[in-house]
């Protein structure tokens, strides 16, 4: 029984040795932490969302924060029928273009990243104006409209005061991920 011990011992300490050695090969190379940080908190089209940023005067991080939370990057159409990076429904789009003059727009340009970003960042501005600058109130505007974030308090909204659990858990997660980004892609995203 010792001797089994004492080479189950012998055999979780070769193991812990072996896992240390690769973790100071992982931390030692610079593209692994590149490709660790891509995988855990991907960001493309970065030349996009800081123009947008910048033309909508919104935080890059928040921008890129939002397209993470709803689409982790990826060109897809929701079960409700939002497209593209930042979920615009083709219902929205249509406003926004009337709003903002692209008389020439189709449903199917929300599947380009440029046009996605740049009426998605145009709505996310609406809603920081409509409710005095509250991201709040802002981000649940944003999931779960405007009608329901009225209902609730409007601009002087908490994430307390948020009645839906899966917007309340969206406004935290992308508050929480613009803060990733701030941090982690601070140079990438122009801040």
């Amino acid at each position: 029984m010792r001797r089994r011990r004492a080479v189950l011992r012998r055999r979780l300490l070769a193991l812990a040795a072996a896992a240390g050695v690769g973790v100071l090969v992982v931390v030692a190379m610079p593209e692994v932490k590149h490709a660790a940080k891509e995988i855990t908190l991907p960001l493309r089209h970065e030349d996009v969302i800081r123009q947008q940023a910048a033309e909508k005067d919104l935080d890059p991080a928040l921008v890129a924060a939002v397209i993470y939370t709803e689409s982790h990057f990826i060109d897809q159409t929701s079960h409700a029928g939002a497209r593209g990076l930042m979920q615009i429904t083709p219902a929205t789009a249509h406003a926004i273009a009337q709003r903002t003059g692209g008389m020439a727009f189709t449903e199917a340009d929300l599947a380009t990243p440029q046009v996605n970003v740049s009426y998605g960042t145009w709505y996310l501005r609406h809603l920081l104006d409509l409710y005095g600058g509250d991201e709040v109130a802002a981000l649940a505007a944003y999931n779960a409209g405007i009608g329901n974030v009225d209902a609730w308090g409007g601009s002087s909204l908490t994430l307390d005061d948020i009645q839906f659990s899966e917007a309340r858990g969206y406004v935290q997660e992308v508050l929480q991920k613009r803060d990733d980004y701030a941090r982690k892609y601070a140079s990438e995203l122009g801040l």
